[in-house]
């Protein structure tokens, strides 16, 4: 292609695609496309009818640096620090764990079990380990009668949290407290809901995992113990205290740990019709389990 040729969005696209798939991207057209949505301050789906318009060398530098970051392989979450989740967009920087599609099926459990209990007035939840806030944010913005505490081990986390709540006007209805799981939680405090996205990946698992994930996602918010169950054993014991009678717990975890979670749950004495959710993949990845009478 010569040089002698106008940067038009659509050679931008193409020669970017090609250039990210042989540094090994798996998805290099979208990453092109968020990449130079953002550097042109538009959302990905209008490039299309704007292929042939050409970028001016002011865009085309910064659009550089950005795949430049991705190419060093950054994820490009935090390089645009923005992800898309249940279809809103969350700040997100490499204090959070970058939001998974899986966990917007956890959201939804969430959504319906709420549902179940919407005659009772207002309701309560308590996410654990919040993170970005995606879960806390996204319950609040689709449950209005609901009210959530979020809590965070990390202080940075908690800070990126409240930015999404604000983003998303529903920082009335999330508080955000710090502390190790229920710590932060107030004594004598009872919820309709807990749901918890935690850590669950055992440290053994660590030489299968993606090199960039490992390189740039925080490490608090993914590892557990070497069976992955440490936290989630935790959140177990330890739900039901703040639990409302009929209350319900729910958790995601990976699905090799499934079985285990299952057992645990029953274990406890502290739970009744326990079911395990599957993601869009077919896979055993949530805890969905009533406080028992």
């Amino acid at each position: 292609m010569s040089t002698a040729e106008p940067w038009t969005i659509g050679r931008l696209l193409n020669w970017t695609t090609e250039y990210l798939e042989s540094k090994g991207s798996e998805e290099a057209r979208l990453e092109a496309q968020l990449l130079l949505g953002h550097a042109l301050g538009c959302p990905k789906i209008q490039l299309y009818a704007r292929f042939e318009e050409v970028v001016d060398e002011e865009k085309r530098a910064k659009f550089r640096e950005l795949v430049k970051q991705r190419a060093a392989g950054k994820p490009v979450a935090y390089v645009l620090g923005t992800s898309e989740f249940y279809s809103m967009e969350f700040v997100v920087t490499p204090d959070v764990l970058i939001p998974r599609p899986e966990t917007e099926h956890l959201v939804i459990e969430t959504l319906d079990v709420l549902k179940g209990r919407s005659s009772e007035g207002s309701l309560s939840v308590l996410d654990i380990g919040t993170g970005s806030g995606i879960i806390a944010v996204t319950v609040a913005k689709q449950a209005p009668k609901a009210s959530v505490l979020a809590s965070d081990i990390s202080e940075k986390a908690l800070a990126v949290a409240k930015q999404n709540a604000e983003k998303h006007g529903v920082s009335e209805r999330v508080e955000f407290v710090a502390g190790d799981l229920f710590s932060a939680v107030p004594d004598g405090s009872q919820f309709d809901v807990i749901v918890s996205n935690p850590p669950y990946i055992a440290q053994s698992e660590r030489p299968m995992m993606d090199a960039h994930v490992i390189e740039h996602e925080p490490h608090v918010a993914l590892f557990a113990d070497d069976e992955g169950t440490a936290v989630l054993r935790r959140i177990l014991d330890e739900a039901t205290n703040y639990l409302k009678p009929g209350g319900w717990l729910l958790l995601e975890f990976s699905p090799m740990i499934a079985k285990r979670i299952a057992k645990l749950a029953k274990e406890t004495g502290y739970y009744e019709q326990i079911s395990i959710g599957k993601d869009l993949a077919k896979h055993d990845r949530f805890l969905i389990a009533k406080k028992s009478a």
